[in-house]
């Protein structure tokens, strides 16, 4: 291997984080350590005198392993990488191929030392780890083709399982990509009636796209904002909008609050708390249902019928077990 390819190899080793040895190197290029040194002072030179291309990496050297590794502002640090690859193994939603080459990717934007910790902190999450079903055959192929057809506003046809499993051909424009509980959705309108309202998709039970020639305008009425949607939407089920009031006399308010940000206390009577919530479709009486005596729903009198209907069918089905 000839000077060239030397410091080509140095630099990209350094660069995935690689701890390198003078004598390994050496015995591995057949060349003398004195040479091998000379080629790593050459790379901090260039750390050193190209700063702003190198991000002010610096080439460091390790007294106790004697070792040279790279030290870059832009490497994730143990508690960065620690908190991204917590949150990728606790969504469910990539495939085991999917997720392994992504951790295995990321892995490589920290230290050597860093990496060996970091695959103990995850090791048996990461074999245990269980994805939920896709009928899509990529996840990540397919949210990426949806993605650019957004981005080029255009028309798309999709094949896709409803939640009974029965499949449907729809024709929409899409407008956006959430995440929520587990998966990606695609919030659309029907290519035949833009003015109504959005649908949602679970974009892992799209099992074909047809992408089509005709664009779609931004029009205000196609204009989704997803911080205003996602503030008001529980679970990603559709439904109206309404202003609900109920009480809560759980341990934690603070939970309801989080889980709910356009909720707000408005009363209180001893340990039980009178908030007030601005919700959009039918999401929200699935965790209301979910906190049990907890809560009970005040206002609008339609929700509160509409709960107590619920409720009904639950005891009525455990009286037909109990019989």
């Amino acid at each position: 291997m000839n000077k060239q390819m030397r410091s080509l190899s140095l630099l990209y080793r350094l660069l995935r984080g690689e701890a390198l040895s003078v004598r390994a190197l050496a015995e591995e290029f057949g060349v003398s350590e004195k040479t091998v040194s000379r080629d790593l002072f050459e790379c901090k030179a260039f750390f050193c005198e190209c700063r702003g291309i190198a991000g002010n990496a610096e080439l460091e050297y390790d007294q106790r392993t004697k070792t040279y590794r790279l030290s870059p502002d832009d490497f994730l640090t143990n508690q960065e990488m620690f908190l991204l690859l917590k949150l990728l193994l606790g969504t469910r939603a990539l495939s085991r191929e999917e997720l392994s080459q992504l951790i295995e990717k990321l892995k490589r934007f920290t230290t050597q030392a860093d990496r060996v910790c970091l695959e103990e902190m995850i090791d048996a999450e990461q074999r245990y780890y269980e994805p939920v079903h896709h009928d899509c055959k990529s996840l990540k192929q397919t949210l990426w083709q949806v993605m650019r057809c957004i981005d080029r506003r255009c028309e798309i046809t999709i094949r896709y399982y409803k939640m009974d499993r029965s499949e449907v051909t729809r024709r929409i424009c899409p407008l956006s990509i959430l995440f929520s509980e587990y998966y990606f959705y695609l919030i659309a309108v029907r290519a035949d009636d833009a003015g109504q309202k959005p649908i949602y998709f679970r974009i892992d039970r799209i099992h074909g796209i047809v992408e089509h020639r005709e664009c779609f305008a931004r029009t205000p009425q196609l204009r989704f904002n997803e911080g205003a949607f996602r503030r008001r939407n529980q679970y990603m089920l559709p439904g109206k909008e309404r202003c609900i009031r109920f009480a809560f006399s759980g341990p934690s308010v603070q939970a309801v609050l989080d889980r709910l940000p356009t909720a707000r206390i408005v009363g209180q009577e001893g340990k039980r708390f009178i908030l007030e919530a601005e919700v959009c479709g039918d999401g929200i009486k699935m965790f209301l249902l979910s906190q049990g005596s907890w809560v009970k729903v005040l206002a609008p009198a339609e929700f509160v019928e509409e709960m107590r209907k619920e409720i009904d069918k639950m005891r009525a089905g455990y009286a037909e077990t109990a019989e």
